[in-house]
């Protein structure tokens, strides 16, 4: 069992920046491939962004492409989003998911454990 909680989200202005973090506990680490994903009220849940076990490979999505950056902490248990030059179509409940093993995916159904989420609001 992993456990995961997210933190660091907020409500920011139209070109503002937000770090999330998502702790990981329960298991190594290190052999779970990690992902974010996000909700929008109305819409479904989407992928944001990937890294795998070393941090090697990382595939965003095409709205993040540019402005968010993947990256984790293997000895701190922790991934993180950092999200520069965000947008009020960025305003979603933010979750960061796991998945034991090398294959990094965008898609939701293949992750094992994921996080309550944590909500990101940009105003106008």
């Amino acid at each position: 069992q992993v456990q995961l909680v997210e933190s660091g989200g907020g409500l920011v202005q139209a070109g503002g920046s937000l770090r999330l973090s998502c702790a990981a506990s329960g298991r190594t680490f290190s052999n779970y491939a990690m992902g974010w994903f996000r909700q929008a009220p109305g819409k479904e849940r989407e992928f944001v962004a990937a890294i795998s076990r070393s941090g090697g490979n990382t595939p965003y999505a095409d709205s993040a492409k540019g402005r968010f950056t993947i990256s984790r902490d293997n000895a701190n248990n922790t991934v993180y989003l950092q999200m520069n030059s965000l947008k009020p179509e960025d305003t979603a409940v933010y979750y960061c998911a796991a998945r034991e093993g090398a294959i990094v995916t965008p898609r939701l159904s293949v992750y094992d454990y994921w996080g309550q989420g944590t909500q990101v609001t940009v105003s106008s």
